[in-house]
């Protein structure tokens, strides 16, 4: 058993994966993002530091949400991110959608297993093929 301290409030916890934080604090950070998504959703019009200030959340929390993808801002807001990749604009996650597939593309490509070559079946030897011994 992994016992920790929740990085958030200091409660000892049961460790099981991801952040270290505790299942109340856990909890309350969900109810944030509900809270926030609606926010947006309601007024998507507003910048990063507006939804922050208006939830009480950090616009660092914000971003976070926006690059894993749990997060999305409507094509007329004025929020706007870059792709890791290539520097095009997008509305959420790290990666535009051409830098997406052409990521998919090489995983696929790179764990594709090789193509073992097949053996090139045996000829069929014919009757004039044959070795010829003459004694005489």
């Amino acid at each position: 058993m992994d016992v920790r301290n929740c990085r958030q409030c200091g409660r000892i916890f049961n460790y099981l994966s991801g952040p270290p934080i505790c299942q109340v604090c856990k909890e309350k950070g969900d109810q944030k993002f509900q809270q926030v998504k609606e926010y947006i959703r309601e007024n998507p019009g507003s910048t990063i530091n507006q939804v922050a200030s208006e939830n009480d959340v950090t616009p660092k929390q914000v971003k976070q949400w926006v690059r894993e993808e749990r997060l999305q801002f409507a094509d007329d807001s004025p929020v706007v991110f870059q792709c890791e990749t290539c520097g095009a604009n997008i509305k959420t996650g790290r990666y535009c959608d051409n830098c997406k597939r052409s990521q998919a593309n090489t995983f696929a490509k790179a764990s594709a297993r090789p193509e073992i070559p097949k053996p090139e079946p045996k000829k069929k030897e014919k009757e004039t093929d044959k070795m010829r011994h003459f004694s005489g």
